[in-house]
């Protein structure tokens, strides 16, 4: 059955996990029945408000036949060790070891899909957006920072951890010396290509920078460094990049092309800045990608199970 089809008629649970909002819902495929908004504070206190939610959608509209968690990370992933299911070293404050899945999995007695934030994303365009029928795609999120999820066959990639492709490092161009933002890597495309690296190097507040500002133009350069190492590494039919700073920022995917082509240098067959056109391009299902990776995480859960 095609993967987007597959379980879609089915009213499923999600949660979107962010560092500052999670959002809870229903929803049946591309139709979400209910949601709300949550304050993302302490773990308790923000999954037991989503929790108290579907308990009274449970009562009011129904079971649903399984939950999807998109998360916010690092995220152990690995089923075989004691940390799955858990957010593990993050920065957010009282968050680190948090037993997300778990939490869940005493409440709720359902199969229960849980990935990245990015991954969830990654899955939607797959499913229902702009990476459809593509084999091999990556969704990357340029906001407060950068992260990136990788679909191969329609399954997430997994390995070691999931990918954190925002902090692959970049070359950069000679003479820029901003030391980056980053607190582990400094330089690395997170500390010079997220929102508040930017804010950072242009010296002024995100929504006062305009569209000329030079500093687009080093925010494209590394941007499109990044593009060729994804294709040179991954392969991939679809790179959608979302979040805020480049659906913001629209007129940054022509330049991105342009230069992403220029260091390819056509040794890539068929790929010239025409066909990147196609390949690098803004998610189709815009900011419901990241509920509706919930949604994708409930129904990979229930083909799986």
């Amino acid at each position: 059955m095609d993967a987007s089809a597959a379980g879609s008629g089915k009213l499923v649970a999600g949660i979107e996990l962010g560092g500052t909002k999670c959002i809870a819902l229903l929803a049946r495929g591309m139709e979400i029945v209910q949601s709300a908004r949550i304050p993302t504070t302490t773990p308790e206190e923000t999954l037991s408000k989503a929790a108290r939610h579907f308990e009274q959608w449970r009562a009011d509209i129904g079971e649903p036949a399984a939950l999807g968690i998109a998360s916010f990370g690092p995220l152990g992933l690995d089923k075989g060790r004691t940390d799955y299911g858990h957010i593990t070293k993050t920065p957010k404050q009282g968050w680190a070891d948090s037993d997300i899945v778990g939490y869940f999995a005493n409440r709720m007695g359902m199969p229960i899909g849980f990935d990245t934030d990015v991954t969830g994303a990654a899955l939607a365009e797959y499913r229902w957006g702009a990476a459809q029928d593509c084999d091999v795609a990556v969704y990357l999120t340029v906001g407060t920072g950068i992260g990136g999820g990788a679909i191969v066959n329609g399954r997430p990639v997994h390995g070691l951890v999931h990918p954190e492709i925002g902090h692959v490092r970049v070359r950069r161009r000679a003479g820029d010396d901003f030391p980056g933002t980053c607190p582990f890597h400094g330089d690395c495309i997170e500390g010079l290509a997220a929102g508040p690296a930017i804010t950072r190097r242009a010296g002024k507040a995100g929504d006062a920078i305009t569209a000329d500002d030079p500093v687009w133009t080093d925010v494209t350069l590394e941007m499109a460094e990044l593009m060729a190492t994804l294709i040179l590494t991954l392969s991939p039919r679809r790179i959608i990049i979302g979040g805020g700073v480049f659906q913001g920022q629209r007129q940054l995917f022509r330049p991105l092309r342009a230069r992403t082509a220029e260091l390819l240098a056509r040794y890539v067959a068929r790929i010239d800045a025409a066909a990147l056109d196609q390949l690098i391009v803004p998610p189709a299902l815009g900011d419901r990608a990241g509920p509706l990776g919930a949604v994708a995480l409930a129904l990979d859960a229930l083909r799986i199970a």
